[in-house]
């Protein structure tokens, strides 16, 4: 049985190089589950999440993509298991804060990690680092 408390999916190397990073960071390597799609099925993907899935306490399920075959599997999962949390698009920042949340539940830990991921995001125009969008500047 693992004690992961959430599993982090997508595609190629993707899962695994980023929850290489938050162990690297942190020192945690009790916290996620990496999984990758690469040559599986729609089917195998959905089998082996929901496999990681029971083998711990697993509560939310991180993806690359919104629509990826990944998230596509977890949306399945959370119909058997309606308390499971989904969080698309992740990034370094939000595994992160998730990491070392001291929220109370899965769903408000998975909400705090997807702020924190959001305002990491920035764009680097002429020196200058800020948030937000470069369109109309």
């Amino acid at each position: 049985m693992s004690n992961a408390r959430a599993i982090v999916a997508g595609h190629g190397d993707f899962a695994a190089g980023v929850v290489s990073a938050v162990v690297q960071i942190t020192g945690r390597d009790d916290v996620f589950v990496a999984l990758s799609n690469r040559g599986l099925s729609a089917q195998d993907v959905e089998r082996v999440m929901r496999e990681a899935a029971a083998a711990g306490p697993v509560s939310v399920i991180f993806t690359d993509l919104p629509a990826g075959s990944c998230t596509m599997a977890a949306r399945r999962l959370q119909r058997e298991h309606p308390g499971l949390q989904l969080v698309t698009g992740v990034n370094l920042a939000a595994l992160l804060d998730f990491v070392f949340t001291d929220a109370p539940d899965a769903g408000v830990a998975a909400a705090e990690a997807v702020d924190k991921g959001r305002k990491a995001l920035a764009v680097a125009a002429g020196g200058a680092l800020g948030g937000g969008s470069a369109r109309g500047a």
